[in-house]
């Protein structure tokens, strides 16, 4: 759905007369043959330290294997160190700051609210710095060593850190990914940055341009115009967040009262700030004292040596099959690397299936069932096909959509906030095939619908399921309820 399946060209690759075989044959007769050749010093290693990394890590060390898990920054990679925890975290600030402004209709009158970077910042220092030792920690407990350095691979099963050599039948890459800055004429300014750097400024901009209205676009557009920053989005497409429901995408910007939306632009230039962009039918600029770029990410595959001993690579990333194998025996991907689903916890679900398969155990990954969720304010989430997708993909679909607001503790909580709940199903079996909701903290609630899901549920079992009352989560059943099936 969010992310094509690169499959190999044998048919029979994922049968399971070919997975045991494989796993006999290869897994035990080549790794054991390649760990006397390269010395056995590593049952297994794994190149990235990230959700998916350090998972993989730690479900093997707990398995009892010896495991050497290399990473070239931090400890938790890109999510707990410049992506997921710091920006969730300020953008905690930011609605702590919003709501104390703006909650007179709840009858909570705070006068003069002030909001300080520097002391956001510093939590934000102490959230990112109690994850990392609680990683630490856990790598300690299940015997995973820890060594820091860039890793180059010498042959399939050794690799060179720092330079030493390290040997292992099964390596694992897991290098996540990183921002992608498209060659526009000025981007390498002192005022453009990409997410990793805005996180790290100590003073808000009064003026903001934010190139790009996916997820990294949409949630520092969100976080800064809550602080004060007049913000500019500039998107390529007709659509924000274009994996969204359309409905939900509207909604979404409607809320987003006083962020100013330029859609179907495409950036031409920037130069000191100064953000010129063109629609079909004019040329337009803006005035930004910060420009972000977040118009996608890009695979880590640079320096690892991967051509050289012969690993496939797409423009997405590493090609891996549904058993996340590469084109190179022993060795595997995981993780944003391989292009296949750009969320950390997907990256960790990757992580706990590998090790399972190399001890050849299936334990498939079902990407139609990965949650997603933008932490702006409102939130939106969703899980599985859009109707588009669903209709696409062949299914007679059943829709029901209900605002938010007809559920007690979301009016009680959030007053005038607009939201969506909008579930598809499918007619003749009765399966849930997608869940998507905009408003509160949907976040929160949306993992039912990936047990939904995962698990096959149906319109009818989840009629007959009890649900907490009053909480949001009702608003699921409502909809269910509404589906003429």
């Amino acid at each position: 759905m969010h992310g094509d399946v690169i499959a190999f060209q044998d048919a029979d690759f994922c049968c399971l007369e070919y997975i045991e075989s494989y796993r006999r044959e290869y897994l035990n007769v080549f790794s054991n043959k390649l760990m006397l050749e390269g010395g056995g010093m590593f049952d297994l290693i794994i190149i990235g330290a990230g959700p998916g990394g350090y998972i993989a890590a730690e479900r093997a060390g707990e398995a009892g294997k010896k495991v050497l898990l290399v990473e070239k920054g931090e400890l938790g990679g890109v999510c707990l160190n410049e992506g997921c925890i710091p920006t969730k975290t300020l953008l905690n600030s930011a609605k702590r700051f919003d709501h104390a402004k703006n909650s007179q209709l709840f009858g909570v009158h705070s006068g003069n609210v002030e909001f300080s970077m520097d002391e956001a910042q510093e939590w934000k220092k102490k959230v990112v710095d109690t994850q990392i030792k609680g990683i630490a920690f856990l790598m300690k407990k299940f015997g995973v060593e820890v060594v820091k350095g860039e890793a180059v691979f010498k042959s399939r099963g050794t690799i060179v850190v720092g330079g030493k050599e390290y040997n292992s039948g099964k390596i694992i890459i897991a290098t996540g990914s990183s921002s992608a800055v498209p060659p526009i004429p000025g981007a390498a300014g002192s005022r453009v940055m990409t997410s990793t750097e805005l996180l790290k400024v100590r003073s808000v901009p009064a003026r903001l341009a934010v190139i790009g209205g996916g997820v990294i676009g949409m949630e520092f557009a969100s976080l800064f115009f809550m602080l004060g920053s007049e913000v500019h989005v500039i998107e390529m497409l007709p659509e924000i967040v274009p994996f969204m429901e359309p409905e939900l995408a509207k909604n979404m910007r409607r809320a987003m009262k006083g962020i100013h939306f330029h859609l179907s632009c495409q950036v031409k230039q920037i130069d000191d700030g100064r953000v010129v962009f063109t629609s079909s039918d004019k040329t337009e600029e803006i005035q930004a004292d910060l420009v972000l770029m977040a118009v996608g990410r890009k695979p880590n595959i640079q320096g690892l040596g991967l051509k050289e001993i012969g690993v496939a690579v797409t423009k997405q990333g590493i090609a891996v099959n549904d058993l996340f194998q590469t084109s190179v025996p022993g060795i595997y991907a995981i993780g944003d690397v391989t292009g296949r689903s750009l969320f950390a916890h997907s990256a960790s679900r990757m992580g706990e299936a590998i090790v399972k398969i190399m001890d050849g155990i299936m334990d498939m990954v079902n990407f139609d069932a990965v949650p997603w969720a933008v932490f702006t304010q409102p939130e939106a989430a969703g899980c599985g096909f859009t109707q588009a997708e669903a209709v696409a993909a062949g299914y007679d679909t059943a829709v029901a959509q209900i605002p938010m607001r007809i559920n007690g503790r979301y009016l009680a909580e959030n007053g005038n906030e607009p939201g969506l709940c909008k579930v598809i199903a499918d007619k003749s079996t009765g399966e849930i095939l997608g869940i998507h909701l905009l408003g509160g903290v949907c976040s929160e609630i949306i993992y039912g619908a990936a047990a939904f899901i995962q698990n096959g549920i149906t319109v009818e079992q989840i009629r007959r399921t009890v649900f907490p009352h009053p909480s949001v989560s009702e608003v699921i059943r409502e909809a269910v309820l509404q589906l003429e099936i």
